[in-house]
């Protein structure tokens, strides 16, 4: 059984963005979005006008939560082979019950993927605004300006 990552989060995060579960490099470097491919950095620092992608994980880290991002996983533990979404198996979803506590000015749940985004509808229903963005992950072979004209249309940044 894989585990995922702590969350990145604090008191004055607005948007969360859910991921599915972390990527092989990501579990291996303890943190999000490790893989030299992934293209999570490079959105958001587009995005945000920050240079994400050349800062070390605590300086991404800061620079989120400065801009009141969070970030996290729709699953805390799995079984998978590989680092596909698809090959998810036995998959234990996050405790989100803490949200309330934890992040009182949450207002907005963004879904990094079609597989993160199948929660949409039950964060939609305690009342926070979602939207399910293209995946960052190089698996999903939308060009990069078109996966960034799709996050800057959702409120990004």
């Amino acid at each position: 059984m894989l585990h995922g990552l702590p969350p990145i989060l604090d008191r004055t995060v607005r948007t969360l963005i859910l991921g599915s579960f972390p990527s092989p490099a990501s579990l291996a470097a303890g943190h999000y979005y490790a893989h030299r491919q992934n293209q999570f950095w490079r959105l958001l620092g587009a995005l945000l006008d920050e240079p994400l992608a050349e800062l070390d994980h605590e300086g991404k880290q800061w620079t989120l939560l400065r801009h009141r991002i969070g970030v996290w996983d729709v699953y805390r533990q799995c079984l998978r082979q590989g680092a596909l979404d698809a090959a998810i198996e036995s998959a234990v979803m996050n405790d989100f019950s803490r949200l309330r506590d934890e992040t009182p000015l949450l207002e907005r749940v963004c879904f990094n993927g079609q597989t993160a985004g199948r929660l949409a509808g039950w964060f939609a229903g305690k009342g926070y605004a979602t939207c399910i963005l293209p995946s960052s992950s190089p698996a999903y072979t939308l060009a990069f300006d078109h996966k960034l004209a799709a996050w800057r249309a959702a409120g990004l940044g």
